[in-house]
Parts: structure tokens; C-alpha cells; sequence
């Protein structure tokens, strides 16, 4: 069984998964004038304007909903895979990945702001919605909202409670089952609160856990200033093949650089759109803005500091693609957040395991979270009738068995699962989005008109939605 698990990974992650995300950045960096360096200063400016109302949350809390799905397991042990079997050269591959995401990241996230739907008082949309609307292909629709809904419920929060149980288990000594349980009980108390809930839980403990991981990783960087200019120097000439103790891991630092990178910051996955459309924006091209910037946040500033954390101190194995090790200084270690957990404990030992084990819960319960956000939106496509209450509770049930089963099965075949439905998701929606580029890209435009022209940009979104909708 396993074996055809794995089979199907490589399938859907072959290398024209690769190329098409790499192409798909490269192509709307392009056509947007390279939206994620002209408007950072814009970006910034737009997270923190703007206010939630009875049908949306605010452009804050809805960057804060997007990034808690960002921000998670991918962060720490996504980054120690990535550099386990890529070497270093998979972090410059996730860089790259991040900064063509970004344009990637505004147009999905436009075009949920542009065909959201109103649906029990509060703001929906996804991919789901702008496939019927934009391509007018309903099964095409219908097909990414269900393997949303698996992806979600029953492929991805496994990758999240087992990060969590293993780094618990590895700092405090307590069983997966007693972690595992913990976390479900916490999870059910806030999705049986609501959507309005979980954007509330995701404004207050997002920021405090990046910033509180980000500041320790700032002072292990401090203390190694110095070597800064090696590091940087060693992911860049690992990247392009130019170091002789990783140039057999060359094709593998692409690779994995580029995977990890979707896996950890969503960028064209088709998850991201989904808070987005939640927001009450005047503007699709605000939210837009705002998560291309959450990338940044999640792959530039999480993801590097936890890649500099663990080179710095050296405190990581590199596989080798046909057995044994390239470089191995943890032996015994397997891949994963014990990697940080060690290059933590390197400068602070009283504290490295625990740390990293608290940032970790942090970050995948809030990456559950919005999980299940998602799968809760896309049910509420397929449904039409939201009069019908069960299938929710079916959800909410299923969500948390997911979580608990992962806490406790192994960590590859959690990978693994979760690979899959990143895979099948990006699939679906990087295509979508390549097709109905157009109400996005114009919507930029017409975002820096009404800018130039020293307005506050509004937007017609029913007369929009009219406009651009197919039947």
C-alpha cells in the first residue's frame, strides 16, 4: 500500500509539476510588471487599512487567516527536508520560488476577491467559485472543491500533528497519543466556534508566533554575523553546482527547493484564495497585495531564518540519491524539525528542543485552522443549501480523526499524503488561474489608475462579476 502511495507522489510531482509553477511565476511576474517589487511599499501600507464587517473579516485578519495556513510544519521541518535531500542549494530554490510566487499569490487571491458569493452572511470564495464564474466549467469547479475537501480533511493535517507530536515527544518525552489527543481537543473547541472565531484565534497568535521564532533566529544569527557571507555564499554555489561535496544532489536541490517552497508558502496552490475572499476590501487588488506579501513573510523571512539557524551551526545530514550520506553530522538524527531543534540547542540547550517543539504547535494548529476554513468553504460550494447542517459536523468530525491518525502514524507517510494533496491542488489551480488571468490583471490596472489619480480605489465587484462570468 505504501509503495503505491509513494508511486503516486512521484507522479503528480514530476518535473512538469516544477516547470509549471516555476513558468507560471515567471509568466505573471511578467505580465503584472513584476507586481511584488512595485508594490511593496503598497503591500504594507494595505495590510493594516481597511475594517471587517458582518460579512467579511479585515485585510489584517484576513492575512492573518492566509498566513496561519502558510506559516506551519513547512517552516521547520519543510526547510530541514528541503536541506536533508536537496542540500543547501534547496533554500536559493525556494527563494526563487517565493519571489515568482508572489505574482502568482495576487493573481488567485484577485480573482477570489472578484467572484466571491455572499453565503450565510459571510463572504465566500476560492477556486471553486472562480472556475464556474471565470471558465464557466462547472465540473472543473466541482472537481478542485472535493479534492479540497480530501486534501484538507484527510491528506494534509497529518503533516501538521505528527511535526507536532514527534518535536513534543523529542523535547518533553510525552507520547504522540497524549500530544495528538491534546491538539484535537483545542481544535474542536475553535472550529465548533466558527469561521469569525478562527480568523480572530489566527490575528492574535500568528504574529506573536512568527515574530517570537523570527527574533530568536535573529539572535543565533547575531552571534554568528560572521559567518553570514559563507552561508549565503554556500546556498547560492550549491544552488548552481558549483560545490563538489553536493553535486550530486544538484537536480535534488531544484527540486526539493521548489517543493518545499509550494508546500510552505501556498503561492499558486489554490488555499491562499480562499481567505482572501473573506476580506472586506474595496478593491480585489488590496487583498491581492496583501498575500502576495504574505510569501515574503512566510519563505523570506520564516523559512531563511530557520535555513540560517541550521547551516550556521551545522547541525544537518545530506542524503545521498542512491544510499548512505553525503554529509552526515547528526548521526542517527532523521530528517526533520530535530534539525532546528539541534541547531537551536547549539547556542541555547536548555532551551532549543522546547522552543522549537512550542513554536511548532504554534504554527500547525493555526495551519489545522485554516485548514479546515478551507474545507468548510469548499463543502459550502458543493453543498448550495447550507440549511443542511450535518455535513459540517461530518467535516469537523473527520478533521480532527485526521489530525489525531497523523499525530500518531510515521512522519514519511505523513510527508507523503500531504505532498499528494498539495500536488493534486496545484495542479488544479495553477491551470485555472493561467487561463482567467485577464480579471486580474486588469483589476491592477485599474488599481493604478484610480492611485495616480490620488483616489481610493473602489470597485464595481457585482457589475465586475457580471462582466467577466460565463455560463
Amino acid at each position: 500500500m505504501e509503495q503505491i502511495i509513494y508511486t503516486l507522489n512521484d507522479l503528480i510531482w514530476s518535473n512538469a509539476l516544477i516547470v509549471l509553477c516555476l513558468g507560471a511565476g515567471i509568466y505573471f511576474s511578467v505580465r503584472t510588471g513584476f507586481v511584488q517589487i512595485r508594490y511593496f511599499r503598497e503591500m504594507i501600507h494595505l495590510l493594516f487599512s481597511g475594517k471587517s464587517s458582518k460579512k467579511g473579516v479585515s485585510s489584517f485578519q484576513a492575512f492573518a487567516l492566509a498566513l496561519s495556513g502558510r506559516i506551519g510544519t513547512g517552516n521547520i521541518a519543510g526547510v530541514a527536508t528541503a536541506i536533508g535531500l536537496g542540500g543547501p542549494g534547496a533554500i536559493f530554490w525556494m527563494w526563487i520560488i517565493a519571489f515568482l510566487g508572489s505574482a502568482s499569490a495576487y493573481i488567485e487571491a484577485t480573482l477570489g476577491q472578484i467572484f466571491k458569493e455572499v453565503k450565510g452572511g459571510e463572504y465566500r470564495g476560492g477556486p471553486a467559485y472562480y472556475i464556474e464564474k471565470g471558465l464557466g466549467i462547472k465540473w472543473y469547479a466541482m472537481l478542485f472543491a472535493f479534492v479540497t475537501i480530501i486534501s484538507m480533511s484527510f491528506l494534509l493535517p497529518g503533516v501538521q500533528s505528527n511535526s507536532i507530536a514527534l518535536s513534543v515527544n523529542n523535547a518533553f518525552d510525552v507520547p504522540v497519543e497524549y500530544t495528538g489527543g491534546v491538539v484535537c481537543l483545542f481544535l474542536a473547541m475553535v472550529i465548533f466556534g466558527g469561521i469569525k472565531r478562527i480568523g480572530k484565534v489566527a490575528e492574535i497568535l500568528v504574529p506573536f508566533m512568527a515574530m517570537g521564532y523570527v527574533l530568536l533566529a535573529i539572535i543565533i544569527i547575531g552571534i554568528n554575523i560572521t559567518e553570514v557571507p559563507t552561508v549565503l555564499k554556500l546556498i547560492v554555489s550549491s544552488a548552481f553546482n558549483q560545490e563538489a561535496a553536493y553535486s550530486a544532489v544538484f537536480g535534488s536541490a531544484i527540486a526539493w527547493g521548489v517543493k518545499r517552497g509550494i508546500y510552505s508558502n501556498e503561492a499558486g496552490q489554490g488555499t491562499a484564495p480562499h481567505a482572501a475572499s473573506a476580506a472586506e476590501v474595496s478593491h480585489p487588488a488590496k487583498q491581492g497585495l496583501v498575500q502576495a506579501f504574505s510569501v515574503y513573510i512566510d519563505t523570506l523571512f520564516v523559512c531563511t531564518a530557520t535555513a540560517c539557524m541550521i547551516l550556521f551551526t551545522g547541525q544537518f545530514n545530506v542524503l545521498h540519491p542512491d544510499g548512505g550520506f553525503l554529509v552526515e553530522n547528526l548521526p542517527g538524527i532523521a530528517i526533520g524539525p530535530e534539525f532546528t531543534q539541534n541547531a537551536i540547542a547549539v547556542h541555547f540547550p536548555t532551551i532549543g528542543a522546547g522552543f522549537v517543539a512550542v513554536a511548532l504547535m504554534f504554527f500547525s494548529f493555526t495551519t489545522i485552522m485554516a485548514y479546515y476554513y478551507i474545507a468548510e468553504t469548499n463543502l459550502s460550494y458543493l453543498q448550495k443549501n447550507d440549511t443542511q447542517k450535518w455535513p459540517i459536523h461530518v467535516l469537523r468530525i473527520l478533521i480532527i480523526i485526521a489530525t489525531f491518525y497523523g499525530a500518531i502514524r510515521t512522519a514519511q507517510v505523513a510527508w507523503t499524503f500531504g505532498d499528494i494533496g498539495v500536488g493534486l491542488m496545484a495542479w488544479l489551480n495553477i491551470i485555472a488561474i493561467l487561463l482567467l488571468r485577464k480579471p486580474a490583471l486588469e483589476a491592477l490596472k485599474d488599481y493604478k489608475k484610480k492611485k495616480d489619480a490620488g483616489e481610493d480605489p473602489d470597485y464595481d465587484f457585482e457589475g465586475m462579476k457580471k462582466h467577466y462570468s460565463k455560463n
